[in-house]
């Protein structure tokens, strides 16, 4: 069956590194984010904010372009590398996701783009010069149905003319470029429906106000999402990334990357919860003793540790096979399944041992449980993850 071959893989020449890896790394990225504590997040929430000078100090860093080769002026560190920075970063009250949209979505560009285009960009994006952080992918009557998506892209000479809407496409104001997928080929007229869709690099800075139109959404977590409404934008052809028509195949390409970025942010966001939620269980004492001393509390808390290491050892698997060049899709969707709902767990946990102190903003407890709560809805639904599961690791009937 299926399930067994995957769980006996000889996948022998896979390390998994145990422990602090990567640790001046680690040092670094907790320099940085003891320079932003819990009000300047809070203060972003208050008004919705980007957080600019956080971002421009990860760029200064190198941590933007962490995973952009040498030869482009990137670092050219490995996915762990990546994942450790934006464990780090949650791990210490910070907010990864404007890091990990510019570490991953110029993946597409950088496995697939022609040489020309990564040397006009890949550059000005690992300096800093180019924030590309908006990735248009999802339209308000398709959700995760990718292939049934409106937006449409014509040819006409050396341009492609689009007109669509994009929805929940986050830090599309705050981005100079963004990746969009568009329809190139009616699907009445492809040959199999995952098939002509194309990639384009947008530029947002000439775009504006001229064919596109972006409004944010208010919404549960400052995630600075935005709905983005397209209207006869005119897109040179050589911003086409690939071939026309392939679009959907360079998504999914660097879907793996995404799931293991994201699970590694979990996990440094569960570990921040946690630590928030001992340390209070062990000062806060109620009838002369510390909270922490009941099983009724001590016990959820020992759970949520424990998911969460193992959440973090799939997450540490899916990253050797991705940078062994093994098949690792099972392994990115389970660990990013895995360290969500341990995320989750420790994040409700640490919520409940706090009591009512919880819902006072000052403790910074509520922002990160709104905050976590959004790894099982994005960016794949913990449904989607276990239909992939179900089909492609138990070899069951597709479900959709």
């Amino acid at each position: 069956m299926n399930y067994h071959d995957t769980s006996h893989r000889a996948d022998r020449d896979v390390t998994v590194v145990l422990g602090e890896d990567f640790p001046e790394l680690r040092s670094t990225v907790r320099k940085i984010c003891e320079k932003f504590p819990g009000e300047y997040w809070r203060a972003l929430d208050e008004r919705s904010g980007y957080p600019a000078e956080f971002v421009a100090a990860l760029t200064e860093a190198g941590f933007l372009g962490a995973l952009i080769p040498e030869e482009y002026g990137g670092s050219g560190l490995p996915l762990r590398a990546a994942a450790v920075i934006l464990e780090e970063i949650n791990a210490n009250g910070c907010t990864a996701s404007p890091a990990h949209a510019q570490m991953y979505i110029m993946g597409t560009l950088l496995r697939h783009g022609s040489e020309k285009q990564k040397r006009i960009y890949l550059p000005d994006i690992a300096a800093g010069k180019l924030r590309l952080q908006a990735f248009g992918v999802t339209e308000p009557n398709t959700g995760s149905d990718t292939t049934q998506l409106k937006t449409r892209a014509e040819r006409q000479g050396d341009v492609y003319v689009i007109n669509g809407q994009k929805i929940w496409t986050s830090r599309a104001l705050y981005s100079d470029l963004m990746l969009l997928l568009a329809r190139t080929t009616p699907l009445d007229q492809a040959k199999r429906r995952t098939e002509g869709l194309s990639v384009f690099l947008v530029d947002l800075r000439e775009a504006k106000g001229n064919g596109v139109e972006i409004r944010p959404i208010k919404a549960m977590i400052n995630h600075n999402t935005t709905e983005v409404f397209i209207e006869n934008l005119r897109v040179p052809a050589e911003n086409l990334i690939g071939e026309e028509g392939q679009g959907f195949r360079y998504i999914l390409d660097g879907m793996n990357a995404e799931r293991i970025l994201v699970a590694s942010e979990c996990v440094g966001d569960g570990r921040w919860l946690l630590n928030k939620g001992v340390a209070y269980a062990n000062q806060r004492s109620v009838f002369g003793r510390p909270i922490g001393q009941n099983q009724g509390v001590q016990f959820p808390l020992a759970r949520a540790y424990a998911e969460l290491e193992a959440a973090d050892m799939m997450a540490r698997r899916a990253a050797a096979l991705f940078q062994a060049g093994h098949p690792c899709g099972a392994d990115a969707n389970i660990a990013k399944l895995l360290a969500s709902e341990a995320t989750w767990k420790a994040a409700d946990t640490t919520f409940q041992t706090h009591g009512g102190f919880a819902f006072a903003q000052e403790y910074d407890v509520e922002r990160k449980w709104r905050e976590v709560r959004l790894y099982q809805t994005a960016p794949i639904s913990t449904n989607m993850v276990l239909a992939y599961v179900a089909q492609h690791v138990l070899g069951l009937p597709r479900s959709y």
